[in-house]
């Protein structure tokens, strides 16, 4: 009989949800979304395309562009299917296994995001700090090293947690807060021990989103010690004016990823709206705003363009 309860309760199936409480709007909202992922995809693949194709583009604040364009569109490819599937049809199902792969690459992609903005943060530092060894210092070869690093390190933090996910017992409600799956969510489902789950996410959030925004910090520190000691108005505004789009796209990562972390560990009286809302912006804003914001404060991709 046990055995019988064991297969009744151990769910292979999670059901998604839009947003609670908004279903006559369902329509309405995959259309914003349709838009937002279009927009998005067509920003990102046409700044790809205008590097790749410029070879006068091809210095290291253009390919770490590029790069940050790549993890954007590998949060869009990771959730495009199961977001607009349940507001367009209302298919909520999702299996166990589509579930684990879903959100190991949406945190493999922002953990990596995360190191590409450090990098990108770098790279304003040499840029300003000792302009006459910028090219020698990010040479390309160096910089492919380091973008290989970020992809390996995000997946490599990121991989023992579907594993473990995949050997718990889900016993509980097997309905999901959002139309995508996160490691959060799906371990709370579980009727087994979670700590280790819970132990580690926290680890590696702190390792990699933690760090990476401490040393970005640090990077805008040294940057504006060294604005500052420049003579020149007209430098010093050029200096800065560099930082701009980079700036934004750390705002635009970081504010709801940490506001999202707070909420899921000790946010438990929140509004589910809130929590859900600021899930959809810190999946799916960053990507469609940074290649806007990148396109607006570059000159040389607005020509090519």
């Amino acid at each position: 009989m046990s055995a019988v309860n064991d297969t009744k309760f151990n769910y292979e199936v999670f059901l998604l949800t839009g947003i609670p409480g908004q279903g006559d709007v369902h329509l309405w909202i995959s259309v914003i979304f349709c838009l937002m992922y279009a927009i998005s995809i067509i920003g990102n693949s046409l700044i790809l395309f205008i590097i790749k194709t410029d070879l006068s583009l091809h210095e290291p604040m253009y390919m770490f562009l590029s790069m940050l364009a790549v993890t954007d569109l590998g949060l869009l490819i990771a959730s495009i299917p199961t977001i607009l599937r349940v507001f367009l049809f209302n298919s909520r199902e999702i299996s166990l296994n589509t579930c684990l792969a879903q959100l190991f690459f949406i945190h493999s992609f922002t953990f990596t995001e995360s190191s590409v903005l450090l990098l990108m943060a770098f790279d304003r530092f040499v840029a300003i700090s000792n302009p006459l060894r910028y090219a020698s210092i990010l040479s390309l070869p160096r910089i492919a090293k380091m973008g290989l690093v970020c992809i390996l390190r995000g997946m490599t933090m990121m991989l023992p947690l579907p594993v473990l996910l995949k050997w718990f017992r889900y016993c509980r409600v097997n309905v999901l807060s959002h139309s995508y799956c996160m490691h959060q969510e799906v371990m709370k489902m579980a009727c087994s021990d979670i700590r280790v789950n819970n132990i580690y996410g926290l680890i590696i959030t702190v390792l990699t989103v933690g760090l990476d925004s401490l040393f970005i910090f640090l990077s805008y520190v040294m940057i504006l010690k060294t604005v500052l000691s420049i003579a020149s108005h007209k430098e010093f505004l050029r200096a800065l004016n560099t930082c701009v789009s980079h700036f934004c796209a750390v705002l635009l990562f970081y504010t709801p990823e940490f506001s999202l972390t707070l909420i899921h560990r000790f946010g438990k009286g929140s509004s589910p709206l809130f929590q859900i809302v600021l899930g959809y912006i810190n999946l799916l804003v960053p990507p469609l705003i940074n290649p806007i914001v990148y396109c607006v404060k570059s000159k040389h991709l607005r020509s090519r363009i």
